[in-house]
């Protein structure tokens, strides 16, 4: 594998890793959070009893998880959205009323060369649709 980009924003690269890994099925192998703890040795993980907050296991996993700079170009478009398969990875029961999952970072977008647009979960600073436009990108609330 080439090696990997880095990311200043996490719940940026969260966005990329949905497109490419669940939407295009490019970046591979496809996390399942289910397999993950049946192989995960380091200690038990009850997905019932913690599934209401982030795993942490399963974000180190995230974090550490190299994406191949020559996959970037396929993303035209991120859109966020509260079914989106990454965030039921790490958080299993996240029922999309709080902000654990916004894009705080616009400083990704030049990670993309072909990002075109760009649809966020509401943040009550206009901030970051502006910086987004500013690159050219056109951005909105979902």
């Amino acid at each position: 594998m080439a090696d990997g980009v880095q990311f200043k924003d996490f719940n940026f690269k969260l966005a990329v890793i949905e497109r490419l890994m669940y939407e295009q099925g490019v970046l591979t192998p496809r996390f399942d959070v289910y397999e993950f703890v049946k192989a995960y040795t380091e200690r038990q993980i009850d997905i019932e009893e913690e599934g209401y907050e982030i795993i942490p296991e399963v974000r180190a996993y995230f974090e550490q998880l190299e994406i191949p700079a020559e996959l970037l170009p396929s993303i035209e478009a991120i859109n966020q959205d509260g079914g989106d398969h990454i965030y039921g990875e790490l958080c299993p029961f996240w029922d999309g009323e709080d902000d654990i999952f916004n894009i705080q970072s616009v400083e990704d977008a030049a990670l993309l060369p072909n990002l075109k647009s760009v649809t966020l979960f509401y943040d009550d600073d206009p901030r970051i649709l502006e910086e987004f436009r500013q690159r050219g990108i056109a951005a909105e609330w979902l």
